[in-house]
């Protein structure tokens, strides 16, 4: 099994204590700033930041699908989703950037071994940076 990860980042003029608010939301900010790869998403118990537990579908490609119910913890200005599902994990890191604030956002999970292997680890990263910038556009939208 291989270490499969994908990370994306964006720069945003908010100040980082606005946007990390606004990533913990997970009952009215995370909802707007999903894309559409992301579907029945609920607010299991919580809702604000750290213990909140949240289910969605993530339709990564026509055919992968992954169902993930997300523990969140929340770390200085780091707020981790750990699948209880799964291996993945996702970390979303606010950092001062002069005036504003930068977004990093990690996903990794322990991918197959083999052939299949291979190709997760070579085309998963690429469709799935896809889907991290068009949610962090989402956030700059509806932050800055």
């Amino acid at each position: 099994m291989a270490q499969v990860s994908a990370s994306s980042s964006i720069q945003l003029t908010a100040a980082p204590e606005k946007v990390l608010a606004a990533l913990a939301d997970y009952e009215t900010v995370r909802p707007r700033i999903l894309s559409d790869h992301y579907r029945d998403y609920r607010v299991i118990s919580g809702g604000q930041g750290d213990g909140t537990i949240v289910h969605w579908l993530l339709q990564a490609t026509e055919k992968r699908v992954r169902d993930v119910q997300a523990k969140v913890t929340v770390s200085g200005s780091t707020i981790t989703e750990t699948d209880a599902n799964s291996s993945l994990v996702t970390t979303w890191s606010v950092v001062p950037n002069g005036t504003g604030s930068t977004v990093v956002t990690l996903t990794q999970w322990k991918g197959a071994g083999g052939i299949g292997g291979f190709f997760e680890k070579t085309f998963a990263p690429i469709g799935l940076r896809k889907i991290q910038q068009q949610v962090l556009e989402n956030l700059k939208n509806t932050v800055d």
